[in-house]
């Protein structure tokens, strides 16, 4: 008798409804994989049900937000994400974290997350390290390096983290811990059409660091559907290497 096939699921955590999995969905979806959303602030994070998921799930992948990880006295929800992250790291488990999220696992590690020598908004080229050339990212080449920021905090390295890629602004960029645990603070995950629903919801962080949204605009018109299609390959050979 055969066994029934059950599909691999994916919990992504978002803190804006705006950003979510983007291209890496786009994968998952193809991959035949299961996603569950949930929500910062509005699920309880600290219930039993919340642990058994975000320890269930093939993969959980902690989503970027405009909020800093030290403000736990303004959101009350940010010491029970920073426990699940830290469980799901002390797993080993694949976990994956965009901006915010990546800053949540420096801080789940014990590392130091705070404000950035400046803010990264827009699209600029990656610096690959020599560890990062023999990464998925090597897929990066096709669209020139040029991927999507949009941040003003940044971290200092997990223990045992290897350093993939920085800019010539923030050292920090990309770190993986190990095959399995991969670590972003820019948005390989977004998509050229949904850039609009960014600079919406951005709108007053936009204006504060006096962003131009037309030369944004004009910007994604020009890199992101190269970032796209480069992005769909880095995110489906980390999974290769991540969940096989």
């Amino acid at each position: 008798m055969n066994k029934r096939h059950i599909p691999r699921t994916c919990l992504a955590l978002q803190h804006v409804s705006f950003e979510d999995l983007g291209t890496l969905g786009d994968v998952l979806i193809d991959r035949g994989f299961q996603i569950r959303y949930r929500q910062a602030g509005v699920d309880d994070l600290a219930s039993p049900e919340a642990k058994a998921e975000w320890a269930e799930a093939d993969l959980v992948v902690v989503l970027g937000g405009p909020i800093g990880v030290y403000e736990g006295d303004r959101y009350p929800f940010i010491p029970d994400e920073l426990a699940r992250v830290k469980e799901r790291l002390d797993s080993g488990r694949p976990l994956v974290g965009i901006c915010l999220g990546a800053q949540m696992m420096a801080a789940a590690s014990g590392q130091r997350v705070y404000p950035g020598p400046a803010k990264e908004i827009g699209f600029k080229p990656l610096i690959l390290s020599e560890a990062g050339q023999q990464s998925p990212l090597s897929a990066l080449q096709a669209c020139g390096h040029q991927v999507l920021h949009w941040h003003g905090d940044t971290f200092d390295l997990p223990e045992g983290a290897t350093l993939l890629a920085s800019t010539d602004v923030v050292a920090h960029q990309v770190f993986s811990l190990g095959p399995k645990v991969l670590g972003l603070q820019c948005h390989l995950e977004a998509q050229p059409r949904d850039l609009e629903r960014w600079l919406i919801g951005h709108t007053a962080e936009l204006t504060a660091a006096h962003i131009d949204v037309h030369a944004l605009r004009a910007d994604n018109a020009r890199h992101g559907p190269a970032l796209q299609t480069a992005a769909h390959q880095v995110w489906s050979r980390w999974l290769a290497g991540a969940l096989g």
